[in-house]
């Protein structure tokens, strides 16, 4: 397992600097923008952590959502996000840590950054996703459905992932992604966790 000083900010600037950016899946994962444009409205405060890219975000942008943010803590990809989508407030790009995020949303948008995190840090994050979540806020998106203590990223199964989650969470999908990517196909959960 990776020390948690290994995981900080100028690990993952330096990852995206040495292109090492295997997750970067180069477009719109649709998955989750299928979701939000099926039940949300262009005003909703969606976030999405550990964004780099952020394609979900440009693409939700694009398609007149106003309130749809980015979170990220590696400098060079907020800048290389920004250089590529002129007409994206820089604002809506927020640049930090996610525990230590302060605004709150009415979706979160999971594109494997639970994943991504040293697992000594997952009940801290379904505590702050908590946090940050709105009454009747929900967590939507994708995790990693197999076994990787060596990450990140790093994995974990459906039994695993209930037990943290329902100290917060009522869990209303947890399921087989049935529309991965080829590469993560039979690797991918979905999930749709509505705040207690």
């Amino acid at each position: 397992m990776q020390e948690d000083n290994v995981l900080d900010a100028s690990y993952w600037n330096d990852r995206y600097i040495d292109d090492n950016t295997g997750w970067d899946i180069g477009h719109h994962n649709s998955i989750h923008t299928d979701y939000v444009e099926a039940h949300y409205t262009k005003s909703t405060r969606i976030l999405e952590p550990g964004a780099g890219s952020a394609y979900e975000v440009a693409y939700l942008h694009s398609k007149g959502y106003t309130n749809v943010f980015a979170l990220d803590y590696a400098a060079e990809i907020k800048q290389r996000f920004l250089d590529k989508n002129a007409s994206f407030p820089p604002s809506h790009y927020l640049f930090g840590d996610f525990f230590d995020v302060k605004e709150s949303f009415d979706l979160v948008l999971e594109q494997t950054f639970f994943c991504a995190l040293n697992p000594e840090l997952r009940n801290a994050y379904v505590e702050k996703m908590s946090h940050i979540l709105k009454p009747a806020g929900k967590v939507f998106g994708v995790l990693f459905n197999f076994e990787k203590p060596d990450g990140p990223p790093y994995g974990g199964s459906q039994k695993e992932y209930r037990a943290i989650f329902e100290q917060k969470f009522d869990i209303l999908r947890m399921e087989p992604a049935q529309n991965s990517i080829p590469q993560r196909k039979g690797n991918e959960l979905v999930i749709e966790l509505l705040k207690k």
